[in-house]
């Protein structure tokens, strides 16, 4: 019997950066689905349930911090590991993203899509 491979939903506007990890997580064997904006991503994660999601901040229609307070606020998605991938790295930015619930906080720049993939392993072996 073949295991379910995991979900990641990646939401994320710039198309580039989307096909990148789209690409090398389907390589390691996991089932990415992807949104190009907030609004688009928050109807994606509630059809498709998956067991983690990349976030960005700065998007159309709605924003990262938004999509990720709406997902905090519904019971199916509380435990949900949520992982902050962007480009801004302020400090208020990350405490922003820590107090409504995000899991990690990554800057693009500072990380390659391999070391992301990693990181959601770990997160996903917990």
């Amino acid at each position: 019997m073949a295991t379910k491979k995991p979900i990641v939903a990646l939401i994320e506007d710039d198309p580039l950066i989307a096909e990148m990890y789209t690409a090398k997580f389907t390589k390691e064997g996991y089932d990415i689905k992807h949104a190009g904006d907030g609004f688009e991503g928050l109807e994606m994660v509630k059809k498709q349930k998956p067991d983690i999601i990349l976030l960005d901040i700065i998007m159309p229609k709605m924003d990262g911090f938004q999509v990720l307070q709406e997902l905090r606020k519904d019971a199916s998605f509380k435990d949900t590991p949520v992982i902050m991938l962007t480009n801004l790295g302020q400090e208020e930015d990350v405490k922003k993203g820590r107090e409504l619930g995000a899991t990690d906080y990554f800057i693009k720049t500072n990380f390659t899509p391999a070391a992301i993939v990693d990181k959601v392993k770990g997160i996903l072996k917990g």
